[in-house]
Formats: structure tokens, C-alpha cells, sequence
């Protein structure tokens, strides 16, 4: 490969070097100049034609590489913002609808809330009215029981002061009354601690 790059070199060089000995025989300030700093010029084409070749090698195996590389890069960091963009759009608008069902569910569980509030107040008002009721309805049973009892204790005091009436009578006389005797001193008591 350096023979071909030599071969390719090679007009150049004498290319070159018939330039400079042309501009040997004109003089001039250019030749002073390249005469003064020691300038060789097939040097310089051959380093010129070096760097040219090594320019196109590290731009062709290594820049271009680099170069693509870093584009990806750049596309991937780009789609990767846009996703981020996208994924936080996305995020607003869950947070925002998970905020909204949460609202409506708030406002679910309290309208549960005050329905039940009011049905357990209106069944504990139902319950106080029934126990109220019950109770009414035992006073009255316990006062109407009272009253009977009230009434068969007067019967049977009555039955046992006109029996005591009859036996203290029978003592005092002294005798032994009749059935219809007996029967009338009792209905006789009998009217008289009715009175009473």
C-alpha cells in the first residue's frame, strides 16, 4: 500500500520540484522565502498528501462513527423527552381523574352517610313511638288488672265482713239461724258496705 501511495505521490514530487527549480532561476520573494526557512517541497507534498490520507482515514473509521453514534444518542435523548413529555401528560391526566373519582366518590359515601343518618333516625323514632305504645298499652293492662283485682278484693272483703257479721250476729243471739236467715242478714251487710 505505501508503494501505491508512493507511485501516486511521485508526479507530484516532480511536479513540485520542477516548480522549484523554475522558481530558482526566476528569484522572486518566494523563492527567498523557501530558500530562507529551509522549505522542501517534495517534503511538503508528501506531508501534505500524509495528512490529507490520515484526514480521510480518521474521518472515514473514526469521526463518521463518533458522529453517528452521537446522532443516535441525540435521537434516543429526544424520543426519551418526548416519552417523558408523554408519560407526564399521561400522569396529569390520571392524577386529575383519580382526584375526580375520589371527589365523587366522597360525595357517594356521604350521601350514604346522611341516608343512613336519616333512616336509623327515622327507625329509632318508629322504635320510641312502638315502645311508647307498649307502654300505654301495659299501664292501661296493669291499671285495668289493678282495678279488678281492686274490686274482688272489696267482693271478697264484703263476703268475709258479712260472713263475720252473720257468725258475730249467731254468737249474740245465741241461736242457730236458718239458711234464709243467714241469706238475708248477708244481703242485708251486703247492701250496707256497698253504701259504705
Amino acid at each position: 500500500m505505501l508503494s501505491l501511495l508512493l507511485a501516486a505521490a511521485n508526479p507530484a514530487v516532480e511536479t513540485a520540484h520542477d516548480a522549484h527549480a523554475h522558481a530558482g532561476t526566476e528569484g522572486g520573494l518566494v523563492h527567498d522565502l523557501v530558500t530562507k526557512f529551509g522549505i522542501d517541497g517534495v517534503n511538503v507534498g508528501m506531508q501534505l498528501l500524509s495528512f490529507t490520507i490520515l484526514a480521510v482515514v480518521l474521518y472515514q473509521f473514526a469521526i463518521k462513527p463518533i458522529i453517528a453514534t452521537m446522532d443516535e444518542r441525540n435521537a434516543k435523548i429526544d424520543a426519551g423527552l418526548k416519552n417523558a413529555e408523554a408519560t407526564a401528560a399521561q400522569l396529569a391526566a390520571a392524577q386529575a381523574q383519580a382526584a375526580t373519582q375520589l371527589k365523587d366518590a366522597q360525595l357517594a359515601a356521604n350521601k350514604i352517610i346522611d341516608e343512613a343518618r336519616k333512616t336509623a333516625k327515622e327507625l329509632s323514632e318508629r322504635e320510641a313511638a312502638a315502645s311508647t305504645e307498649r307502654a300505654a298499652a301495659q299501664l292501661a293492662k296493669a291499671q285495668q288488672a289493678i282495678g279488678l283485682e281492686h274490686k274482688k278484693m272489696l267482693d271478697d272483703a264484703r263476703t268475709e265482713i258479712a260472713r263475720l257479721v252473720v257468725a258475730t250476729t249467731e254468737r249474740v243471739l245465741a241461736k242457730k239461724l236458718s239458711d234464709a236467715d243467714r241469706a238475708g242478714y248477708n244481703e242485708a251487710a251486703a247492701r250496707e258496705l256497698t253504701t259504705v
